[in-house]
């Protein structure tokens, strides 16, 4: 029953930029957004493009309390966020929680900077669900359910960006993107969201050949994923925030030298559902 399980479902696996055409129909071209049910609590995790399909389904399924947490605020992750049904349902609650400023700005001041003219037609109070506020520092652990456990760290990209950790029951589900890495040197802080993991999201923008020539851009490997993966003890390396010109047929590629390696491991696609 779906009340024990763990459900990852990825609605946005694409970064920097949506896109679309015969190229991409395979891993998708929305921006990131993931959800997590948890038995019957219901977690999202960005608001990229990929936001306006996951708000269909979940007024479908008569989803109507509902968390959602920033990475951080760069356009791909947050552009879906007005075409997001449920803000508008009267009878939806919301929260919304970010902790990537460091203090510097609430996550309500966030939203309202960017739903509202001239960058939107409309502001943030046009929104008639029940909406609230959370904000936190990097590392702090929270409870969005009583018996749900997010534990958060800051990775190394431009502006910040938080990483989480979930934990429900006995299963454990990292979503670590957005952060680069140090060649040869395997981030302590992302060690420990990834520790004995059952399923580890991460960002896997460029390859380690094309690392170089991107130095300072705030993003990773999916060969520096398998690296974390084996020294964490994760089981499933699930890897994602596919750069916008990459075509499915060398997303292919990737996701078969990723398997060669780490039996494990997959490229994310859009509408993918994992269950725990």
């Amino acid at each position: 029953m779906m009340k024990d399980v763990f459900r990852v479902r990825f609605w946005g696996v694409r970064g920097s930029l949506p896109v679309s055409g015969s190229e991409f129909e395979y891993y998708g071209g929305s921006t990131t957004c993931i959800e997590m049910q948890c038995g019957e609590h219901r977690l999202m995790f960005d608001a990229g493009s990929g936001i306006r399909a996951a708000g269909r389904a979940l007024r479908a399924d008569g989803v109507s309390d509902l968390n959602l947490f920033f990475t951080h605020c760069h356009y791909d992750h947050i552009i879906g966020l007005p075409y997001f049904g449920p803000l508008f349902d009267p009878l939806s609650s919301v929260t919304l929680w970010s902790g990537h400023m460091g203090g510097l700005m609430t996550t309500r001041d966030m939203m309202s900077q960017f739903m509202r003219p001239p960058w939107f037609p409309v502001e943030l109070a046009i929104c008639g669900a029940n909406l609230r506020f959370r904000d936190f520092h990097a590392r702090d652990v929270l409870h969005p359910y009583p018996d749900v456990t997010i534990r958060t760290g800051l990775l190394k990209h431009p502006g910040g960006a938080i990483g989480y950790r979930v934990e429900w029951k006995d299963k454990v589900v990292a979503l670590i993107t957005d952060t680069e890495h140090v060649p040869g040197i395997l981030d302590p802080v992302v060690l420990e969201l990834i520790r004995d993991a059952d399923l580890f999201l991460y960002d896997a923008t460029y390859t380690d050949e094309e690392m170089p020539a991107h130095a300072g851009y705030g993003h990773s490997s999916w060969q520096q994923a398998v690296r974390l993966a084996e020294a964490a003890n994760a089981k499933q390396v699930a890897v994602m925030h596919h750069m916008p010109s990459r075509t499915d047929s060398e997303l292919h590629v990737i996701d078969a030298a990723l398997k060669k390696v780490f039996p494990g491991g997959f490229v994310a696609r859009d509408e993918l559902i994992v269950d725990l």
